[in-house]
């Protein structure tokens, strides 16, 4: 008869208490977005102006002696809006030529002389007399800023905001005879396709929605309400296909804003005018065609125009980046979504518009974010 013997039975394997890991929680998306938005910030304390340079440029000088029509003749023919002044009478940086200064000329002609008169005069007229039609219109002188090519992005970046300017003259000195030499010109969009080409991963954390961040200007009224009478998309300015060209010179002067977006009877967006188009008339020596309608003067627009970038006020910042790494942007024209569909709102309507300039005030410093620092226990361990 077989027994079992204590040196043969079977041994008892003992399982091992289960160890219960610790839960683990999503991150939560603000802190990303901060953590993006802190790294992107510093990127820029620690980045140049001179590192923004593309490999290769062009730099367009206009001599203040120059008349206003060969002038804007340069800019079309260079495909460039705007260009910085030099005085070579005492050589020196004269400020910056922009559209915006042509538009205050067509107006003050506009207001004060004849066709014929704007005509003849206009061939004469010499950039060193722009800044008296300014003080004549009223409105605001651009800045007499500038910033050394060595100087932190950071740094160029709070100047461009601080002063409302969108674009930063970039002066160094003659080491020989100590005059100011121009040497580029950094505008808004380099700053911004810059970061969107080397801080792809910061950008990716950027997942707030734009309505949250507070970036760009909206439409007073909410989207249940019906939208009617002239100031109905208050504080935007807007036009209609029927509006006179010569009504948004008016509100590009008066504003200082580059584009009026160009809505039907149910305020859906169907396109937009700019402040190029007008140039482009002016350049067609069409001073009279500014009392036609939008509507005809969009048949005369330049070809290269890009189209309207429009977003909705749900996408995120990141998702903006994006669209500024891909295509040359320097406005989105926001409309109502499928969230605002739901509050009573109507797809495809103007809700508000977002310029570069309302992206870097955001990223400089419209918001106080806490840098991110090591703690003392951090440090220690």
């Amino acid at each position: 008869m077989a027994t079992l013997s204590p040196a043969t039975s079977p041994k008892v394997v003992k399982r091992k208490g289960s160890v219960r890991r610790p839960r683990q929680y999503p991150p939560d998306p603000l802190e990303v977005h901060n953590a993006g938005l802190n790294s992107i910030r510093n990127f820029l304390k620690c980045h140049s102006c001179y590192d923004a340079f593309p490999v290769s440029f062009r730099l367009i000088v206009l001599d203040t002696k120059l008349n206003v029509m060969k002038a804007l003749q340069c800019l079309l023919l260079n495909g460039v809006v705007s260009a910085p002044l030099w005085n070579s009478s005492i050589s020196k940086f004269a400020g910056m030529l922009t559209v915006l200064d042509i538009i205050h000329l067509i107006q003050y002609y506009y207001h004060t002389a004849s066709y014929d008169v704007a005509a003849a005069d206009v061939e004469h007229f010499r950039l060193e007399s722009l800044r008296e039609i300014e003080k004549e219109l009223g409105v605001a002188q651009p800045p007499l800023l500038r910033e050394h090519p060595m100087s932190s992005l950071y740094d160029a970046g709070k100047l461009l905001i601080q002063t409302h300017a969108r674009r930063l003259p970039l002066l160094d000195n003659d080491s020989e005879t100590g005059h100011e030499v121009i040497v580029s010109v950094l505008t808004q969009y380099r700053l911004l396709k810059f970061i969107s080409i080397n801080c792809t991963k910061d950008i990716q954390q950027l997942n707030q929605s734009l309505r949250k961040l507070k970036i760009g200007t909206y439409v007073a009224s909410p989207p249940s309400e019906p939208k009617e009478g002239p100031n109905a998309y208050y504080p935007l300015a807007t036009a209609s296909l029927d509006t006179a060209v010569f009504d948004v010179v008016h509100m590009f002067s008066e504003r200082s804003i580059s584009a009026v977006p160009i809505v039907d009877e149910e305020g859906i967006v169907i396109n937009l005018y700019e402040t190029v188009d007008v140039i482009t008339l002016v350049r067609l020596g069409a001073y009279q065609s500014l009392d036609i309608k939008i509507r005809d003067a969009l048949t005369q627009r330049s070809p290269d125009f890009p189209g309207v970038v429009v977003c909705t006020a749900s996408d995120s910042l990141g998702t903006l980046f994006q669209l500024v790494k891909k295509r040359r942007v320097h406005r989105l024209v926001v409309v109502e979504g499928e969230e605002e569909e739901k509050q009573g709102g109507k797809k495809g309507r103007l809700l508000g518009m977002i310029t570069l300039s309302d992206v870097l005030r955001y990223l400089i410093g419209n918001v106080d974010i806490p840098e991110l620092q090591e703690t003392e226990e951090e440090s220690k361990s």
